[in-house]
This record gives C-alpha cells, sequence and structure tokens, in this order.
C-alpha cells in the first residue's frame, strides 16, 4: 500500500440526499449516468484533484454502496477516504462529515455529489483560494433576464449584475466554518448551503469562475444532460464524427454586412440575435451536432443576452472551447452559401484564413447563387450549409 502524506485539505462529498425531484428509484447519488453512478462521477472528479482526505456522506443503509463507489473511484488513494452516515437535513449531513475530520486539516471543502461532472481543476482553485480567514465558491454569472412575482403577477425587474449561481465545491477555513456550524446547531438555523452559514457567521465569501459542467443534477433533464456530455465522448472512441448545420438570415438593419467572419463595407445586412453572420452560426450548428452537444440556439440562442450583437469570433471559439470540454478537436469544415451577393470571390482566402484561425482547424467557404430561385434568388436574404468533423482526443478538460 502507498504512504500517501497526511493532507491539510478535505472534502466533505455530500450524496445523502433522497433526489425526489429526480423521480427515481434510488438515492439521486446512486442513479446511474453512465456505467457509473452520480456519486461515481463525482468521486472521479474528487480524486483526480489534488490529494485531500475525502469524506462521503451516505444516506442511512447505503453506506457499503458508497463505501464501494469510495474504493473503486480512490485506487492507491483508499486511505484517504471514508464514508459516514448523513443526517435528516443537508446541514446535519455537512455535520457528519466535519466530524471525522483528521485532525491536521486546515480547509475543508463541502461538494456536492449532485454536481458529479465539476473538474478537477475547479476543485483544486477553490482549494487554493481559501484562506484563513476567507471562505471561497465557485459562480457563473446569471444570464436569463430575471423578474420578482408576487401573488402570480411581476412587479419588478431583477438587476442580474448584482447576482452569481453558486456552485461547489464551496471551501472554508476549518475553524471557522466548524464554529459557524456551531452557532447554527444552537440557534436552530438551517441555511440552503454553506457559505451562506458561513456568511451568517459574520464571516467573508468570495467568489471565482465556475465551470458549465459543474451544473447539479436535479432533474431528469439534468441527468440526460449529463448522459449527453459524457455519451459524446464515451461513442467517439477514436472514430471521427460528421455533423452538418444550416442556417438561413434574412436582409434587414442597420450599419454593414458582416458574413464570414468579415465586415462587408456598404453591404446591406443581415437580421438576427447577433450580427447574423448565416455561415458563422452554420459551422457552430454542424460542430455542436458533431460532438453530439445540441445545436446553437441551446448555446447562444436569446436566452444568452451576453451574445447580442457578438460577431463570428466570439461564437466560433466559444464552440471551440465546448467541444475541447467535452473531449474533442476539429477536424476541418466546409461551408457553402447561397446568395447574389455579397461579391465573395475576392475576399475568399481573406475569410477562410480568419474562421481558420478562429478555429484551429482548416475551414473551407464556397458561394453559388440559385438562378434567382427561392429566397435567396430574389435576394431577400441567405442561406448556407456547413458539414464538419470532429475527432475525439481521448481527454475531457478539467
Amino acid at each position: 500500500m502507498t504512504i500517501l502524506p497526511v493532507p491539510h485539505t478535505a472534502i466533505i462529498v455530500v450524496a445523502a440526499g433522497s433526489g425526489t425531484r429526480l423521480g427515481a428509484s434510488a438515492p439521486k447519488a446512486f442513479v446511474g449516468i453512465d456505467a457509473r453512478s452520480v456519486l461515481r462521477h463525482a468521486l472521479d472528479g474528487v480524486f483526480a484533484a489534488t490529494p485531500a482526505q475525502v469524506v462521503v456522506v451516505a444516506p442511512e443503509g447505503l453506506e457499503g454502496d458508497a463505501e464501494t463507489e469510495l474504493r473503486e473511484a480512490a485506487g492507491e488513494r483508499a486511505e484517504l477516504g471514508r464514508v459516514v452516515t448523513g443526517g435528516a437535513t443537508r446541514q446535519q449531513s455537512v455535520a457528519a462529515g466535519l466530524a471525522a475530520l483528521w485532525g491536521d486539516v486546515e480547509t475543508v471543502l463541502v461538494h456536492d455529489a449532485a454536481r458529479a461532472l465539476t473538474p478537477p481543476t475547479q476543485i483544486d482553485a477553490v482549494a487554493a483560494a481559501v484562506t484563513a480567514e476567507v471562505g471561497v465558491i465557485p459562480a457563473l454569472p446569471v444570464v436569463d433576464t430575471l423578474k420578482k412575482v408576487v401573488d402570480g403577477a411581476v412587479v419588478a425587474a431583477v438587476d442580474r449584475s448584482e447576482l452569481a449561481a453558486a456552485q461547489t465545491p464551496q471551501g472554508f477555513p476549518r475553524a471557522l466554518l466548524e464554529a459557524a456550524y456551531a452557532a447554527a446547531r444552537d440557534n436552530g438555523i438551517e441555511y440552503t448551503d454553506d457559505a451562506a452559514l458561513f456568511a451568517a457567521a459574520g464571516h467573508v465569501v468570495r467568489h471565482i469562475p465556475g465551470s458549465e459542467r459543474a451544473f447539479k443534477i436535479t432533474t431528469p433533464a439534468d441527468l440526460e444532460r449529463a448522459r449527453h456530455l459524457l455519451g459524446a465522448v464515451a461513442a467517439a472512441t477514436g472514430i471521427p464524427r460528421v455533423g452538418i448545420g444550416t442556417d438561413v438570415h434574412a436582409f434587414g438593419g442597420d450599419g454593414n454586412l458582416w458574413l464570414a467572419g468579415l465586415e462587408w463595407v456598404g453591404e446591406r445586412p443581415l437580421s438576427g440575435h447577433s450580427d447574423g453572420d448565416a455561415v458563422s452560426h452554420a459551422i457552430v450548428d454542424a460542430l455542436l451536432g458533431a460532438a453530439g452537444l445540441g445545436d446553437i440556439g441551446e448555446h447562444f440562442g436569446t436566452s444568452h443576452p451576453e451574445y447580442a450583437g457578438a460577431h463570428a469570433d466570439v461564437f466560433l471559439a466559444r464552440t471551440r472551447a465546448l467541444l475541447s470540454e467535452a473531449g474533442f478537436e476539429i477536424g476541418n469544415v466546409s461551408v457553402q452559401f447561397q446568395g447574389n451577393r455579397p461579391r465573395f470571390s475576392p475576399r475568399r482566402a481573406e475569410a477562410e484564413g480568419v474562421l481558420s484561425a478562429v478555429l484551429g482547424a482548416p475551414v473551407s467557404v464556397t458561394a453559388t447563387t440559385t438562378d434567382r430561385l427561392g429566397f435567396p434568388g430574389r435576394g431577400e436574404g441567405i442561406a448556407v450549409t456547413a458539414i464538419a468533423t470532429v475527432l475525439p482526443t481521448g481527454r475531457t478538460e478539467g
């Protein structure tokens, strides 16, 4: 058995919830995503991070199952792991985890097993950011338009610039967290998460950037999303995948045309949520489709106002990052647009160079007319078709 140094950080993995909203026959942490459970995927991420004491808080009666998952995920780090029985509430479960910590532990991370795809880098980043007086949470900016509703009526808008969507693990200095838990217990108060409990005790909580992969599996749709992300890589296993994308935009609006990543001064613009660049949008759909990651509406649609007015470089760079996170690299892209204008051939090389540079892969662009047939032929807009290949890398970004 490998003798590991005693760590000064501990990770409490909370897996004691019933998961009623998931509608499964087993507690949420023990529901399968693929061949492995939610808990196992969470522990895979935990043990891929910097070594720490790992305490799994399991539902009563399932401690043995949790122990099996822990040992299989831990491998040579098994001596760092322990399973304890959870309580009736999340707060009681975390308290049970705190009671099982080794004496050398100085920093405590509290992690929801339901955030099963959390990257190991996020776990390490939280641990590194905790100080002797400050707690840390990972968080994402809120992008949806939020409203305050009273008795079914919308009464006010909520300024989302002041909001953040909290994730886990949440990290704290051990001594202050234990004191905050004791105060909450003595006062009989239950908090929604550990950061709220810590802040209520008068301590500072700061945030660092979170990850889109650290979403919480709560509903059947969340579980399907996790399966989709994992299946996109598992199904690839070295075989190139092909996707097709189409987009159409009508002429309209103000300013100049943006097409194939270029600004066309003096040409009529295309209308759209962003800049109307139908070529880049078709490429995005082809790439996402090839990787099994949904479509452009899911990642860049009107529910994401941060992309309003964005140009091709933003869309394509983010799509490339999504593919990399899911374990793919781009092979090549071929795209053709149909329209009477603009005259494309003088700028073909320029467009291909811009698009290829952003994607890190060769992109070819062609243009054709439709002999005045259809709405492109009538000069009402532009239609685009793109075909893309993606290659599995055998790894996901953590």
